[in-house]
């Protein structure tokens, strides 16, 4: 049976259009006009127990509103929706104690409490036994490295710190299901990976559920084994990961940002006639850098990296 099933899903908001100016406000109010916008049309998917789900599309797409009807946040206009066997917007309450969410932007850590504090609270709110509550909260605070942080104000954390705690307390109840909105935003790249080496471990070690949605490749490339694309509120493409990788993502583009205006760097092979550009590199930079279309595989590990630019290619990679 799918841990999660969705049929039909649909939902439309209904909202009110205000004109400018004292005038166009006395007219809303005396006769209000309405606009209907249908956010998800009649999607369907269902997701199996430990699958790693990427739920992606554009800004507007319908992903944070899925997400809300799943976790009984908003009730939906139409269609079927099931999480664990239960209806979430009817069994909000019950569903609550086997499932957790993450929204990147809205923390639920008490901003001006340490973390320790939040994570006594959500054992009384979940109502856990208080030995099992210490054990599993000292597993958690071992397993993401976060004994440092526990006793100190939210409000003081870094965001990659805040996230490490936050992924602890949606945890703290051992949780079937996790929906994770955009959890990496904001991060700087160190914390991006830390972040998500730890949503991959709970789902390997623990075998939790996970929904995520993200804008950041890097996320969807590096922890989901499967891809739902969703555009204006319809789902366009249900893959894996895999095999989206290889139909859809042939280019990889890599950004340089140069302290001088690069035609000062161009040098040009008396011989050849190829135009150069040299680039150092730091000693610290150990990452492959994949690329395509006839241009060879190359490593940055401290040396000069050559950008060459030959006829009948664009500007591309080629060696070291």
């Amino acid at each position: 049976m799918p841990i999660i099933k969705v049929e039909g899903l649909e939902k439309t908001f209904k909202t009110r259009d205000r004109q400018a100016g004292l005038s166009g406000s006395l007219r809303s109010f005396i006769a209000p006009r309405y606009r209907e916008r249908q956010a998800v049309k009649h999607i369907s998917f269902s997701l199996e127990a430990g699958e790693v789900l990427a739920f992606i599309g554009p800004n507007g797409a319908g992903k944070s509103t899925t997400i809300k009807m799943l976790t009984g946040i908003l009730h939906p206009s139409g269609g079927k929706a099931t999480v664990l066997g239960l209806t979430p917007w009817k069994e909000r309450r019950k569903l609550a104690f086997h499932i957790a969410s993450i929204f990147g932007q809205k923390s639920q850590l008490w901003y001006h409490l340490p973390p320790q504090d939040t994570f006594n609270l959500l054992a009384r709110i979940y109502e856990l036994d208080l030995n099992e509550y210490r054990k599993r909260r000292d597993f958690l605070i071992e397993a993401f490295d976060i004994a440092e942080y526990i006793r100190t104000p939210a409000r003081k954390l870094s965001l990659g710190e805040r996230m490490r705690c936050e992924l602890a307390a949606a945890l703290m109840h051992k949780p079937s299901v996790i929906f994770l909105d955009e959890p990496t935003i904001g991060l700087d790249v160190i914390a991006k990976q830390r972040v998500r080496e730890l949503i991959g471990q709970l789902n390997v070690e623990e075998g939790v559920t996970i929904f995520l949605t993200s804008h950041d490749a890097g996320d969807i490339e590096q922890v989901c084994r499967r891809a739902i694309v969703i555009n204006h509120g319809e789902i366009i493409l249900d893959t894996p990961v895999a095999k989206m990788k290889r139909d859809y993502l042939k280019v990889k583009t890599v950004g340089l940002l140069l302290e001088e205006p690069a035609a000062t760097l161009l040098k040009t092979d008396e011989k050849s006639g190829e135009q150069r550009l040299s680039i150092q590199l730091p000693s610290s930079i150990h990452e492959e850098l994949l690329v395509t279309e006839g241009i060879q595989i190359v490593k940055a590990k401290g040396h000069g990296l050559e950008l060459i630019r030959k006829p009948g290619f664009g500007p591309g990679l080629k060696r070291l």
